[in-house]
């Protein structure tokens, strides 16, 4: 699509781009090959006793799938029951790959995200507001639509590299949720690459480690404040741990991830549950 005039100026642009990309390969949320199967734990199964004991609905039977990046050195998901829940375990090792599920919801019924997670310790050299060390032991992804003849070139340039490279476009915006180790509840923290992803502190400190904790948040309301506009349709709802910046080893859980009904009306047996 980018015209050169031989293919080592090609080359030293995709050098170039190459840090930017990364936020477009992690965001687009995919990758060439096509999902990878639930993976095995010898060490969770030895626990568990046997894997098939252990594979709660809410994340093996309602479409969640595993997605690995490019380059990337996958972590490890896993369905296990951890005090008393249904819960994804996280193992990560200097890796990033992330658990999604496709929604394609109109903004009209966008209503609350419920979701839960425990984690026994945060990642000190961690900065989410920066590129080289822009990690996280745990946060809740969504991505939207929107009019994308409002991106600026430079978006429209990422969401090209993400097209070429894994298939998807850059979503027109994406909304974190995440455990922040320096910033307090409430901060948002725009990504160093591009605008259009953003992430909303829900959790800031160490004084909540070692116990489940559960949120409900309104989507909507969420969006405006983050982005300063209305939303457009939700595309995809994803979880993600990655240490791959920082070299972090880690393991955390994650509870159910479930859409409910618009606080305008009843909920209903046809409330959009991503579980």
């Amino acid at each position: 699509m980018f015209l050169y005039l031989c293919v080592s100026s090609l080359l030293h642009y995709v050098w170039r781009c190459a840090a930017v990309c990364t936020a477009a390969l992690l965001l687009a949320a995919c990758a060439s090959a096509p999902p990878v199967a639930w993976p095995t734990d010898p060490e969770v199964d030895a626990v568990a006793g046997m894997a098939a004991a252990v594979q709660p609905t809410d994340w093996v039977q309602t479409g969640w799938q595993h997605w690995t990046l490019p380059g990337k050195q996958a972590t490890l998901y896993r369905p296990v029951r951890e005090g008393g829940r249904d819960a994804l375990q996280v193992r990560a090792s200097a890796s990033a790959s992330l658990m999604r599920r496709a929604v394609d919801l109109p903004p009209d019924e966008l209503g609350t995200l419920r979701f839960s997670w425990k984690v026994p310790a945060l990642l000190p050299g961690a900065d989410m507001a920066r590129r080289e060390a822009e990690d996280a032991v745990v946060r809740v992804v969504l991505t939207f639509d929107g009019d994308r003849s409002r991106l600026s070139a430079r978006d429209h340039m990422l969401s090209e590299l993400a097209l070429v490279m894994t298939g998807e476009p850059l979503p027109y915006a994406t909304l974190m949720y995440v455990w922040c180790p320096t910033r307090e509840a409430g901060s948002v923290i725009t990504n160093p690459r591009t605008d259009r992803i953003r992430k909303l502190v829900v959790e800031g400190g160490a004084t909540r480690l070692n116990q489940w904790l559960d949120y409900e948040r309104d989507v909507r309301a969420d969006y405006r404040r983050v982005f300063g506009e209305e939303p457009g349709r939700l595309l995809h709802v994803a979880v993600m741990s990655d240490g791959d910046n920082t070299r972090s080893k880690f393991r955390a859980w994650y509870g159910p991830v479930r859409l409910g009904a618009v606080a305008s009306r009843p909920a209903g047996p046809d409330d959009d549950d991503a579980r």
